[in-house]
């Protein structure tokens, strides 16, 4: 007679297939959270265990991977207590499965919600007895029918995103200790045993800066990945998302005759395009990648996926975090990015209309035309202008998204690669943002290149550390697949 199981058992490390078929990016509650939206995995089946956080020089992100009979509301704003209206350049339309939308869960809420591993699979308890669950079925075709009969108790779950300011990594540690034991309730077992089940998978120079911090406070296995690995596969995953990467489209350029003519020099407010989503992603290799973090990492990725930092720049989002710190009274990032949305940035920059007052049309000079970043600030013998904050926002940051933008296509052109992504928690969705390096990658490349951005442009890292040990669907069924 078989032993009964005592306890139900937590899954161990093995190689976890993803099934991404359906995948829906839940809608956004708050700006301060539109590239932390959940992400709706209907068709995935299997256990989950492990936990992505990549700790940067500015920010900690997080990836887990939770149960849920349906989509749950999104994002969760347990970290970023964010409020405010909807980005229109961000969620053009609603991708919630949801038709109402109508419900907008609190912090506390959706910090009860969800755990890192189901309910004991309702198996037969021959096939438990040994204590192993699932990972004891060895049986190919066997365990393929318990995980089909399984689904329809629990039919898929989430990838879940939180983020928090390093300088607050405490909370980013408090955050991953409240999931566990939290999941360890809901699955019935003791907190030992989950935490022998729970594995940290660390990236960023916060994985070796504060490896002791997680391993002694969380009391979890901590493993180490490589940063720039990490990003290649996160992009790799994010971008077989449906709706995940989006683009200025060529609408408007279209409408002329002459399209290359039609192309002005990067102003402050450039022509708009239209956004598009590609609804039907397939892997793009090769390709270019732009990681705008505090400083920003430009990364070649050839068509077998191996990669190279070919270039960076020490003028990123740290970069205008912090001179805006010390220039204006905002206190976070999303607070100055509301300050430049508001600001008029002609008040701050020399343009070109101030040096010659008209274009200058021999080099094709519009008079709107940045001609020096701040250059009205300094007056020779002149008294010492007050500039509003707004004003100071503006112009900061399109000196930075320039400066990016510019360096971004000088590589692309040097590896003659036509598709650039851009990733990290600088753009944030801003509309001003990805505009201004839109156009930039626009102009100077006369339209052969284009700027793509991801939704979720800020967790590439932790996205690829929670990946390493799972393989997406796609690549199973992929004929080249080994």
């Amino acid at each position: 007679m078989p032993a009964l199981a005592a306890d139900p058992s937590l899954p161990t490390a093995r190689v976890i297939h993803v099934d991404t078929r359906g995948a829906v990016i839940l809608s956004e509650e708050s700006p301060e959270t539109r590239d932390s939206r959940g992400i709706y995995l209907p068709n995935h089946i299997e256990p989950v265990s492990h936990i992505a956080v990549d700790v940067g020089g500015s920010l900690a992100k997080v990836v887990y991977f939770t149960r849920s009979p349906e989509p749950p509301s999104s994002p969760s704003i347990a970290a970023t207590h964010g409020s405010g209206p909807h980005s229109a350049i961000s969620t053009p339309r609603s991708l919630s499965p949801s038709e109402d939308g109508s419900h907008s869960p609190s912090s506390a809420s959706i910090k009860r919600g969800g755990a890192l591993t189901p309910l004991v699979l309702d198996t037969p308890n021959h096939l438990v007895s040994n204590g192993n669950g699932l990972s004891g079925l060895h049986d190919g075709m066997l365990r393929e029918s318990v995980l089909r009969r399984a689904a329809q108790h629990f039919p898929g779950g989430s990838l879940n995103f939180e983020r928090f300011e390093t300088d607050d990594i405490h909370e980013c540690v408090e955050f991953i200790q409240s999931l566990i034991e939290r999941s360890a309730q809901v699955n019935g077992v003791s907190i030992e045993e989950m935490r022998n089940g729970v594995k940290i998978m660390a990236t960023g120079g916060g994985a070796h800066r504060f490896y002791e911090l997680f391993r002694d406070t969380l009391g979890v296995e901590v493993r180490r990945e490589d940063e720039m690995e990490c990003l290649i596969e996160g992009l790799k995953f994010i971008t077989l998302i449906p709706d995940e990467v989006y683009f200025f489209s060529d609408e408007l350029i279209h409408n002329v005759s002459h399209p290359m003519l039609a192309l002005e020099r990067p102003s402050p407010d450039p022509p708009k395009f239209q956004v598009t989503f590609e609804s039907n992603p397939t892997p793009q290799l090769p390709c270019l990648l732009v990681n705008i973090g505090s400083g920003v990492s430009i990364i070649k990725v050839d068509e077998d996926g191996r990669f190279e930092r070919v270039s960076g720049t020490s003028l990123g989002g740290g970069t205008l975090w912090g001179l805006l710190s010390l220039l204006t009274p905002a206190t976070t990032f999303d607070e100055m990015l509301a300050l430049s949305e508001k600001g008029d940035n002609a008040t701050v920059d020399m343009l070109v209309g101030d040096i010659y007052g008209q274009d200058y049309s021999r080099l094709g000079l519009k008079s709107t035309m940045i001609a020096s970043s701040f250059g009205k600030v300094f007056k020779k013998g002149g008294e010492k202008i007050q500039f509003s904050s707004e004003d100071i926002s503006k112009s900061l940051l399109y000196a930075i998204s320039n400066n990016i933008g510019q360096i971004a296509y000088m590589n692309a052109e040097k590896y003659n690669l036509d598709r650039i992504y851009f990733g990290g928690c600088f753009i944030r969705g801003h509309a001003a943002t990805i505009s201004t390096l839109s156009y930039a990658i626009r102009f100077w490349s006369k339209g052969t290149k284009r700027a793509l951005f991801l939704r979720h442009e800020g967790f590439l890292g932790s996205i690829g550390a929670w990946i390493k040990n799972i393989v997406p669907e796609e690549e199973i069924n992929s004929p080249t697949s080994p």
